[in-house]
């Protein structure tokens, strides 16, 4: 049995769906533990392109369970859309697909503030995906939150709606000037999404107990990165959960000392979508050149992603915060034919050197990386599948990642599809 959690250790998008697919081949159970439609983990195999938001990424291949932890905030109307999608592909859920019934749920009220909030903000906005996370997640913590298992019940619902709606209207009424909504409404919106998702809604933390008794494998999935925690990330400029291997055991139930593998998803570079600071940005030639290469536009809005060199000292962070253990390196070939490829090693704050991530806004915004250069390499390394195949520059980019790391990498990704990918 090995409990394995795969954390992205940038600001998101970093190929983390792809590689959860190819690793649900090898386990029981495939456990999303935080975030929401907000996250896109786009799959590529047998010639097909799928986005998920929601359902586990590894339904797909393999037999596994696929389970929404409590730590998810639900969208059920755009679950329902999901589930219909992975029907009519040809995948069965029955008997395979769990949610929590403690994963909250996002109502039409959380997407609306959302967007009001982002568009009160005007140029201080954060650059959300206006899909309701963050007030979803503030209901959570104000304790009004409601929760699939409320979905069971039509007449404490309504109760529930009714008195999250006194706030919530005379707010929407009063300071943003808009409609008011209605229970009603809500209700009727509601009421096929809750017939749809009822059979999955179970108690998924003593599934997954239950699990750890019979010595099954575990692999739960992060969305977004360690750089938008809200705790550990480039504050405020975050999501509003916890994309972290201590998160992954708040979003699931499992215990800390049940994780025996921590995987970190790089990029051979570095993204970043919406606003916020971003120490090794490349705001020319070559960042416009990295994202047509990598095809660096976000799954979930289509925002074309702010594109630049690797930066180690964040990688370094990161490992550090999530304990990693094991690392996977994704996009290596959009690196394709560059004559040389930086990767930044050091910051300069204030004129003084460090290889220390500052936890300050203000000195992460005066950041001037400082880099080491490597050579790049001719040769396309497009679905390279064996190690001794790629040209020995590619592979000494790998090693100068790794001691500086003091990790190393298991999986290679040559290419967005399942099979294109180095395992070590």
């Amino acid at each position: 049995m090995s409990t394995r959690v795969v954390i992205g250790a940038q600001w998101g998008d970093e190929g983390k769906g792809k590689i959860v697919d190819l690793l649900s081949a090898e386990a029981d159970f495939v456990v999303r533990f935080q975030g929401g439609a907000n996250a896109g983990h786009t799959l590529k195999f047998d010639d097909k392109k799928v986005v998920l938001h929601l359902i586990p990424s590894g339904i797909f291949n393999g037999d596994a369970d696929c389970v929404i932890g409590n730590g998810v905030v639900i969208d059920p109307v755009a679950l329902v859309e999901e589930i219909k999608g992975v029907k009519e592909m040809g995948f069965s859920l029955e008997g395979r697909f769990f949610i929590s019934q403690t994963a909250h749920v996002i109502l039409p009220y959380h997407k609306l503030l959302d967007q009001l909030k982002e568009k009160r903000r005007g140029g201080d906005a954060i650059g959300t995906t206006g899909r309701g996370i963050g007030p979803a997640y503030v209901s959570k913590v104000s304790r009004i939150g409601i929760r699939m298992i409320d979905l069971l019940d039509r007449e404490s619902l309504r109760t529930k709606i009714d008195q999250n709606l006194k706030d919530i209207n005379f707010a929407l009424e009063n300071l943003y000037e808009e409609p008011q909504l209605s229970t009603d409404d809500l209700m009727a919106e509601l009421d096929n999404a809750i017939q749809t998702l009822e059979p999955f809604i179970c108690n998924t933390t003593n599934l997954l107990h239950e699990g750890i008794r019979d010595d099954r494998s575990i692999l739960l999935e992060g969305a977004q990165g360690t750089m938008l925690d809200v705790d550990h990330g480039t504050y405020p400029y975050v999501t509003s959960s916890s994309p972290t291997s201590g998160g992954a055991c708040i979003g699931s139930g499992i215990p800390p000392t049940a994780l025996d593998k921590v995987m970190g998803i790089t990029k051979a570079y570095c993204t970043r979508v919406g606003n916020g600071p971003f120490p090794t940005e490349l705001l020319g030639e070559t960042g416009d050149e990295l994202r047509k290469k990598g095809a660096e536009f976000g799954a979930t809005t289509g925002r074309p992603r702010r594109c630049g060199w690797l930066d180690l000292v964040a990688l370094k962070y990161v490992v550090q915060i999530n304990g990693m253990n094991e690392l996977t390196l994704t996009k290596m070939d959009v690196m394709d034919g560059f004559e040389e490829i930086k990767v930044c090693t050091s910051y300069k704050i204030n004129g003084k050197e460090t290889k220390v991530f500052p936890l300050s806004l203000d000195e992460v915004e005066k950041i001037e990386p400082v880099y080491t250069t490597l050579p790049g390499w001719k040769n396309s390394i497009e679905g390279v599948t064996d190690w001794n195949k790629l040209p020995s520059t590619a592979q000494s980019y790998i090693r100068f990642v790794e001691d500086y790391l003091n990790v190393k990498f298991t999986i290679i990704s040559t290419g967005p599809k399942r099979n294109e990918t180095i395992r070590l």
